[in-house]
């Protein structure tokens, strides 16, 4: 048997009709550019969110860099973020000219440590950038704690989360702003890419909006120095047509997961921890183990491919030799980077094809 590590075209076979229907009246319409789909979906994805706002842009990363842009933060400040990451929250801080700060990770939900945040907040500190890693929520109330009465904006990377809740609420209404991508192996994908900034604040929503068309206020009038970041019609298009099939396949997700776990409870490995008041939507199913790089190769040797994330944390990254860190500054996020294995997860996996899964690695470790 082969098991995909991913396949997103077994999420367009089971909605093809409804997909290219949408696609055909987008391109009938022949509004393209931040067209009636995309306010419709702002709409849609703002109720579902349970937020005020909701700014369609270009991708997860932009929509990163103009909520910190929409926050003032610049040149001067500093912005607090992970290491165990993709690139893209701290890209954006370099984007807008501040000062990327690193905090080591929780050794079991693999988010920000919220005691570590705390010990990096300088008076220079504007905003703090938690990532909602793998399908769950940073411990926000902890961070909270950790900022106290300071000034510093919460911005929220739900880039892997979209549909996890913390304490009952979805996140992305929590912070400042909420950011998501669409990325096509998201748990919500387009078929390129796509983003959203979210918020409770009129002003700030207002800010993204010219932000994200050329910091434009009425057409040909610029109040700001903007980007172009706008949400394709036909992605938006898209994306209201799986939307309503989001909390669904994040449900599948979970007995997969839960299929997982208890298939792999007895072995020599590390599962999925849930952190406290959190729901998990299982973006990414990953184990720690000592034995990863000859398990993998041994789950390859067997029809089950897999890809790590994220197997060089970022402050170890060629792109940032000249800041100065160093092997040892985040033991946590190294430790993990040299352990972990994501396994296959998206709702279209068969039980089946999970059993296999799981025999292989009960194999490699029991044999």
């Amino acid at each position: 048997m082969t098991v995909p590590f991913l396949n997103p075209g077994a999420q367009f076979a089971g909605l093809r009709d409804a997909l290219l229907a949408a696609l055909e009246s987008s391109l009938a319409r022949g509004h393209f550019i931040l067209g009636p789909n995309v306010t419709a979906f702002e709409a849609e994805a703002a109720a579902y969110l349970g937020v005020r706002y909701a700014v369609g842009v270009n991708s997860g990363s932009d929509a990163l860099t103009l909520a910190l842009k929409a926050l003032g933060i610049g040149p001067g400040d500093e912005v607090v973020t992970s290491p165990f990451t993709y690139i893209a929250p701290a890209e954006a801080i370099h984007q807008v000219g501040a000062q990327i700060v690193f905090a080591d990770i929780d050794p079991k939900t693999f988010c920000l440590d919220p005691l570590d945040v705390a010990r990096r907040i300088s008076i220079r500190t504007r905003a703090v950038i938690p990532v909602h890693l793998f399908g769950q929520a940073a411990d926000l109330d902890a961070l909270a704690g950790a900022i106290g009465d300071r000034d510093i904006a919460v911005v929220e990377d739900c880039a892997q989360s979209i549909g996890a809740e913390r304490n009952g609420r979805r996140v992305g209404g929590s912070g400042r702003v909420g950011c998501f991508s669409f990325y096509p192996t998201k748990n919500l994908g387009a078929a390129g890419d796509g983003g959203l900034c979210v918020t409770d604040d009129e002003g700030t929503a207002k800010t993204l909006r010219m932000l994200r068309i050329h910091g434009i206020e009425k057409r040909y009038h610029h109040k700001l120095h903007g980007f172009n970041s706008r949400l394709d019609d036909i992605q938006a298009a898209i994306l209201r047509v799986k939307l309503p099939y989001l909390d669904a396949w994040n449900a599948r997700r979970q007995e997969i997961a839960k299929q997982y776990t208890t298939g792999l409870a007895d072995l020599p490995l590390q599962v999925p921890v849930t952190g406290r008041a959190n729901t998990h939507i299982y973006h990414v199913y990953a184990v720690l183990t000592d034995r990863r790089d000859a398990l993998q190769t041994h789950l390859a040797a067997n029809g089950v491919p897999t890809l790590i994330y994220y197997p060089l944390p970022l402050h170890l990254q060629e792109v940032y030799a000249d800041q100065g860190w160093k092997a040892g500054d985040f033991p946590v996020a190294e430790a993990t980077s040299a352990r972990i294995l994501p396994l296959p997860m998206y709702p279209e996996l068969s039980d089946e094809q999970v059993d296999w899964v799981i025999a292989k690695m009960r194999e490699f470790f029991v044999s």
